[in-house]
């Protein structure tokens, strides 16, 4: 009997003890959460979610939650050395020949990371895969020194291959090539379609590879960059991965996106970004890494390189957003594949419109993400309410990721209008100042506008229930979709 009571007695303690435990745990990660004095609104979302779901909110929290703003995973050292070989010159605003809204958007640039702005650039603009990857394709064969390849998702098909089979030969043929690619992104590819490459001497890596170990500190930021350097005469950067439904539109039929081929000083900046890449997954700066040839080319568009990160204090790209939005005096052209604006953004959207600005919103009727479009359209009646136009492309998957502000600034790159992409990505946009290049991008977007179908605030209010409660549903999600 005594027995039996010492065996409830010491039950009953351990039973208490790991309450204890646990109870303790929820609480110190409730402090955490308070301690970094993020958003409210997001900051109240998890200490609700710790409270009243404590098992799942721990297990979301660990996965989803956490932040590394601020974290240093570069030495000052590199950091110094990578900038000097940028050789940017300080940047004169009366000799630049830019508006004052302008200006202020590059000394935004410069503020927020140091992003050289440069003259004398030249870029082609590809709206279609096959175009883009038949001209890349060329660009790859004539590399005689290097190659760096970042994309988000690097697709073990036919476009993967065939760039494949040429990183392999230029390996073997004395090209030193370098490849980043998002571990999570490519998380179905089967590891032997990299191996092959590794094997014949491309150096190619995964970008903060998740494992067991470092499960929660990896798995919720990722490398959505895609940019491409070629012996620093050529460079690539928008928003098209490597794989078949670039080119061909897989379920979708039509894929459309944007990329640029851009030729001039601002592959300084390219050089900087992939090189700080590489660096910060524990690879050495490259022994090669030289300053891009610095011969001013005969281009006229003036450019600036901006990325953005997890680490970052800013939020480099959402802030520069935010300046074009309030910088304009005629009109916005917002195109993207997810709407998922933070509460600035939208409200500088809205002021814009309600100000008799020009603002026109555009994404996918269909996307690759039912979640994604739901919580996207649930954001439609904001819009609606202050002005702004809302038109849905119907031919297929709208990927591109463009802002066109009046008539001379336009950003093309990997950022889409969403929480993702501004909070947790590793992010890179082109920032260009220039009336030639801004009058071809608006013939695109009117060209895609002419597909697509303006949403009539009637008929939207009297869109089906369903659709309406999947839409309100979803938006609650919008921060860590």
């Amino acid at each position: 009997m005594s027995e039996t009571i010492n065996q409830y007695i010491n039950l009953t303690w351990v039973y208490w003890a790991l309450w204890i435990v646990y109870g303790v745990t929820i609480i110190s990660v409730v402090l955490v959460v308070l301690s970094e004095n993020r958003n409210p609104v997001k900051s109240l979302a998890w200490i609700t979610v710790l409270l009243l779901l404590p098992a799942v909110g721990l297990i979301l929290y660990f996965l989803f939650g956490r932040s590394i703003k601020n974290k240093r995973f570069i030495s000052r050292r590199n950091r110094r050395r990578l900038k000097k070989h940028e050789q940017a010159k300080a940047f004169n605003a009366a000799a630049s020949g830019l508006s004052v809204e302008n200006s202020q958007q590059v000394k935004l640039g410069q503020s927020l990371m140091g992003a050289p702005y440069y003259e004398c650039n030249k870029a082609r603009i590809f709206d279609n895969g096959k175009e883009k990857f038949d001209i890349l394709i060329q660009d790859l064969r004539r590399a005689r020194r290097f190659i760096y390849l970042q994309y988000y998702i690097f697709e073990d098909d036919r476009i993967g291959n065939t760039i494949a089979d040429i990183l392999i030969s230029k390996a073997k043929s004395g090209v030193k090539v370098k490849v980043i690619y998002d571990h999570l992104g490519n998380f179905k590819v089967k590891r032997k379609f990299y191996r092959r490459m590794r094997e014949a001497g491309v150096e190619v890596y995964p970008f903060f590879k998740i494992s067991l170990l470092h499960l929660g500190a990896r798995i919720n930021w990722r490398n959505h960059r895609k940019l491409c350097l070629i012996d620093g005469r050529v460079g690539y950067i928008g928003g098209m991965n490597v794989a078949d439904r670039y080119i061909d539109g897989g379920k979708f039929g039509v894929w459309r996106d944007i990329h640029l081929r851009v030729t001039g000083p601002i592959l300084r900046s390219f050089n900087h970004s992939f090189c700080y890449d590489w660096n910060f997954m524990g690879r050495p700066i490259p022994d090669d890494f030289t300053p891009v040839d610095a011969k001013t080319s005969d281009g006229e568009i003036g450019m600036q390189l901006i990325t953005s990160g997890p680490t970052g204090q800013w939020g480099n790209i959402s802030l520069m957003f935010l300046k074009a939005i309030g910088n304009a005096k005629k009109s916005i052209y917002l195109q993207t594949p997810y709407f998922l604006p933070t509460e600035g953004l939208l409200r500088a959207l809205q002021a814009a419109a309600l100000s008799k600005i020009d603002v026109r919103v555009m994404i996918p009727r269909k996307s690759d993400s039912a979640m994604l479009r739901h919580a996207s359209f649930s954001y439609i009646k904001d819009c609606l309410r202050a002005g702004i136009k809302v038109y849905l492309y119907e031919p297929g998957m709208l990927h591109g990721k463009v802002i066109i502000v009046d008539d001379d600034f336009v950003t093309v790159g990997s950022t889409n209008f969403d929480f993702r992409s501004f909070e947790h990505n590793f992010e890179a946009n082109i920032f260009v100042y220039s009336k030639d290049f801004n009058a071809r991008m608006t013939d695109i977007f009117m060209r895609d506008l002419e597909e697509s179908t303006r949403v009539l605030p009637y008929d939207w209010e009297h869109r089906p229930r369903i659709d309406k409660m999947k839409q309100s549903v979803m938006r609650l999600f919008s921060p860590i979709l």
